[in-house]
């Protein structure tokens, strides 16, 4: 290389160095998490928090927290807190194996793989806005059986506090507000969901009181018998009329035949740290691992926070992990094949970290994968209790506020989580249609999913729990905070607090956060051959730290949303 132009490289970097030092110091000037002592619940709502919380101290453990918890964001932050939809519960108890609770939404009976095709075209109304869209709801079956296996706490202990919500109402705070007057545009097809979360079709303002009568009964149905007072009965009931006059295909049947999958989590490590990730049908924790095990190769530290180094090295490892999920992913039950143990290996990244030139940027070619749209309404929490039980929740109505469609009678979201199957056989292109065989929709089928409930240790104690929603975006959000606690040294909250990027193989292009990236960052990787977009905002990350030395907790909620707490017991 010439004087002149290794001169102009150094100065450069130089600059690019300057300007990060500028970002970090400047978005981390606030960053100080939450210390506790005796327990820690840390979600996307203060309220809800706070009611996990008085479970630990009312003598509930992590999971009996998360629970409650989650019955309470499905009455205070219905975008995505949820008993229509979905999700996962990641458990590491203090003694004894890690469990994984698979709730994830499945597949009508009548399901189909073209189920989605009008006239023999896709229609994108079917597959995402419509009753065809509304996958069999897991939640409720979900947090009984974690419960029923791990609990201290009466199972109507945990719900009473939503039903009390519901029933009395709760102070809409201006998030909130916002959020419902944009809502209540789509949901004007759906007299109920109108009639729930508005004054008779005028926005409610925040300082107002949301009560939901219909859901208190319904969450006081699920009090009383468990998950029969959802999947049977009255409430079944109302799912399946509103389903048949609609066109939609759930049927009490397909609610009563509803299976929660326990798992066996996956288990990877990254210098020197064990990693417990969620399997298949999640796509999170499998690339997690294999791109944790790419990145493991290179010395991230010497490279450094947000330079054009280690952010291109960054993107190359998303790149291959999420190729691989298009290709392999989906229900194992209907994918007995997946090669999980090779994507996850050692040998695997060293064979993928060949292919990475440190000079120039990959390229992601449009005619072998892409993804099917999904939402970045989700949620999730995170839970330690004194005795160190750790769990790590994400679950989800897929969109904001899901189908939009609230049951009559029922006073609940639906969710339109069919949308995450593939469109149909053999509609892969490059505007993000795929039709390859492990993601397409059939009877009792669960779709693939983004979510990532992650749970770190270091010798062999609890060290990090954390998780975020975000749809597609979601692995890698976790990924980089798993990064930036590691490898640079961040507290939970400056982690959390970090800029953001994403890159999914197709479209082959790199989102990042306004800010992000420095200027000289970002022409430093535009002449690797990245195509940089800015983009909004990415991830809403909710993480629990552990220091065994002082016995502490350490927590962070992501400031990017509003609303979120850490509820603590010191």
């Amino acid at each position: 290389m010439p004087a002149q132009s290794r001169l102009n490289a150094f100065r450069a970097a130089f600059v690019t160095g300057l300007v990060t030092l500028f970002l970090s110091a400047t978005v981390f000037a606030q960053s100080v998490p939450v210390r506790a002592r005796l327990g820690m619940v840390v979600s996307q709502n203060e309220i809800a928090s706070t009611i996990g919380r008085d479970v630990l101290a009312g003598g509930g453990n992590a999971v009996d927290a998360a629970v409650a918890t989650a019955f309470a964001l499905a009455v205070v932050h219905p975008t995505a807190g949820n008993i229509g939809g979905g999700g996962l519960m990641l458990v590491r108890p203090a003694a004894g194996p890690p469990l994984a609770y698979d709730f994830r939404e499945m597949a009508p009976g009548r399901a189909s793989p073209t189920m989605f095709l009008k006239d023999g075209k896709y229609d994108a109304n079917l597959h995402h806005n419509s009753h065809l869209s509304v996958g069999v709801p897991g939640t409720v079956a979900g947090l009984h059986a974690a419960w029923k296996e791990n609990g201290k706490l009466p199972w109507k202990r945990l719900v009473d506090p939503a039903i009390a919500l519901a029933r009395d109402g709760f102070i809409i705070s201006p998030a909130l507000a916002r959020s419902l007057q944009s809502a209540l545009r789509s949901m004007q097809p759906y007299p109920a969901s109108v009639a729930q979360f508005s004054k008779s079709g005028v926005p409610y303002e925040a300082g107002e009181t949301l009560k939901q009568p219909d859901l208190a009964h319904t969450l006081e149905r699920i009090a009383a018998t468990g998950p029969s007072g959802f999947y049977e009965g009255e409430t079944a009931l109302l799912i399946e009329k509103e389903m048949a006059a609609h066109g939609g295909l759930i049927t009490r049947e397909d609610l009563k035949a509803y299976e929660v999958k326990k798992r066996v989590p996956l288990a990877g490590t990254y210098r020197g740290y064990g990693i417990l990730a969620f399997p298949p049908a999640t796509s999170g924790g499998t690339a997690i691992i294999e791109m944790l095990n790419i990145l493991e190769g290179y010395d991230l530290k010497s490279s450094g926070f947000g330079s054009a180094a280690t952010v291109h090295l960054i993107i190359e490892s998303m790149r291959r992990a999420y190729a691989d999920r298009a290709q392999y992913l989906g229900d194992p039950e209907f994918n007995p094949g997946m090669p999980l143990d090779r994507l996850m290996s050692k040998d695997y990244a060293a064979d993928l970290r060949k292919t990475i030139r440190l000079d120039r940027a990959s390229v992601s070619s449009p005619t072998s994968f892409a993804w099917p749209t999904e939402s970045d309404e989700t949620t999730h929490l995170s839970v330690v209790d004194e005795a160190r039980n750790a769990v790590s929740l994400t679950y989800t109505l897929e969109a904001g506020y899901g189908s939009k469609i609230v049951v009559p009678g029922g006073g609940f979201l639906l969710n339109n989580e069919m949308g995450d199957f593939n469109a149909g056989p053999g509609l892969t292109a490059a505007d993000g249609k795929i039709g390859t065989d492990p993601n397409l929709a059939a009877p009792r089928k669960r779709m693939l999913s983004s979510m990532a409930p992650t749970i770190l240790t270091k010798d062999g104690q609890l060290f990090m729990v954390t998780g975020s929603p975000g749809g597609r975006t979601i692995i890698n959000t976790v990924l980089m905070t798993i990064l930036n606690v590691v490898d640079f040294g961040m507290n939970v909250q400056e982690a959390i607090d970090a800029p953001r990027f994403h890159h999914q193989w197709l479209p082959d292009r790199v989102d990042y956060e306004r800010n992000g990236l420095s200027p000289d960052t970002a022409a430093l990787l535009r002449q690797r051959g990245h195509t940089l977009r800015e983009a909004g905002s990415q991830g809403v990350v909710e993480a629990i730290i552990y220091n065994p030395k002082d016995n502490m907790l350490e927590g962070g909620t992501d400031r990017r949303a509003a609303d979120g707490g850490v509820a603590v017991r010191r």
